[in-house]
């Protein structure tokens, strides 16, 4: 049993960030051999953007397509494809609705609850930052309730559609009861220079 919790706990944590970071390189590589598409044409299962949350003390958290364990357990977050299809950053309206693992497989939304209304949400692609404000946690939901990933978000309050984000993991930690929502406001997009000088909400 304790060799079962040191894998689940720690040894998944370690191939997962292997894999995530090698991803993460492939993406990178992709978007400097092909500077003339924009963000629209890199949605595919490679990746789509970076996640930074400073709160969650993570680091950069590829994106890829889908929420599905198979997705998940490399270490990354996903966008939903289902029930409510998600939105992208630069989609003029919707909500981008993202999934990770809180524990185990790089436990990239384990800190999820260090996250406080106002802390900054930032989503970077190949040509822009894109800068949310938190506004709402939801600290716990049923694992069914769909509704917390509308593209109008109405369980946070919101009563018209915008640019929103919502990240969403399990709770309690170490187990998968329940949901931890948390909800944030597009604020203001940078665009991307030669540096990629991440804006002053990562400095």
């Amino acid at each position: 049993m304790g060799l079962f919790v040191v894998y689940s706990l720690w040894w998944t944590n370690v191939v997962a960030d292997r894999t995530a970071h090698r991803q993460s390189n492939d993406v990178r590589d992709n978007w400097a051999n092909q500077p003339d598409k924009g963000p629209g044409a890199l949605d595919t299962k490679d990746g789509i953007g970076f996640l930074h949350v400073p709160a969650m003390h993570n680091g950069e958290v590829l994106v890829k397509k889908g929420t599905s364990t198979e997705v998940l357990n490399d270490g990354v977050a996903g966008y939903y494809t289902h029930p409510v299809k998600s939105a992208q950053p630069w989609d003029k309206k919707g909500n981008v609705t993202l999934a990770a693992h809180r524990d185990g497989h790089g436990a990239k939304f384990h800190n999820i609850d260090k996250i406080k209304k106002g802390d900054p949400i930032v989503f970077e692609t190949k040509d822009t930052w894109y800068v949310y404000k938190v506004y709402a946690i939801l600290r716990q939901t049923s694992k069914y309730d769909v509704k917390s990933i509308d593209q109008i978000p109405k369980e946070s309050g919101k009563k018209k559609s915008g640019r929103y984000i919502t990240l969403t993991t399990c709770t309690p930690v170490y187990t998968s009861l329940y949901r931890y929502v948390v909800w944030g406001e597009l604020d203001h997009t940078v665009k991307v220079d030669s540096k990629r000088t991440p804006p002053a909400e990562l400095r």
